[in-house]
């Protein structure tokens, strides 16, 4: 399956957002092992760029399972479709720390920390206002009937 054009943006502002917070860290890696916490070498480097690639290969995966997930009509085999990528996901995020952990070659934090970056770039889109274009002015009255009509179709976590 394909991207969409929308998606295609989307990843590659993630991806130029984690390369930013990538650089970042290590400049900040760099700085810290100047005043003697920590050690800098190659690991840093490796670590930073391997954790930037599984970051970005993840929000991609998403982009393309939502893609898909569209296309299913029953809601609980979308949902249980979604919940399947998520695990997936995860279960990737989590072996590629313990790789960092075991690989002797692989700074830890360096490998770890690009994990968190996507969602650090979305926060940063969402707080400038550059993640959804704002909303037209909506009809108050119709606004309250929507949302009694979202209150009964949305379940709780625990409901089925």
């Amino acid at each position: 399956m394909k991207l969409q054009s929308a998606s295609k943006k989307e990843v590659k502002r993630i991806a130029k957002g984690v390369a930013v917070c990538s650089v970042l860290m290590v400049a900040g890696l760099f700085a810290l092992s100047l005043v003697g916490v920590g050690t800098f070498s190659y690991r840093v480097f490796v670590g930073a760029i391997g954790g930037s690639v599984i970051a970005v290969l993840n929000f991609t995966i998403m982009c393309l399972t939502i893609q898909q997930a569209t296309e299913i009509e029953d809601k609980k085999r979308m949902k249980a479709f979604v919940q399947g990528s998520y695990n997936g996901r995860l279960f990737l995020q989590a072996a590629w720390v313990v790789i960092c952990f075991l690989v002797s070659h692989i700074h830890l934090i360096a490998g770890a920390a690009p994990l968190l970056f996507p969602y650090a770039v979305i926060f940063y889109l969402n707080a400038k206002g550059k993640l959804m274009p704002p909303d037209p002015p909506r009809d108050p009255n119709k606004a309250i009937l929507e949302e009694e009509e979202d209150e009964e179709e949305n379940l709780g976590p625990f409901e089925i």
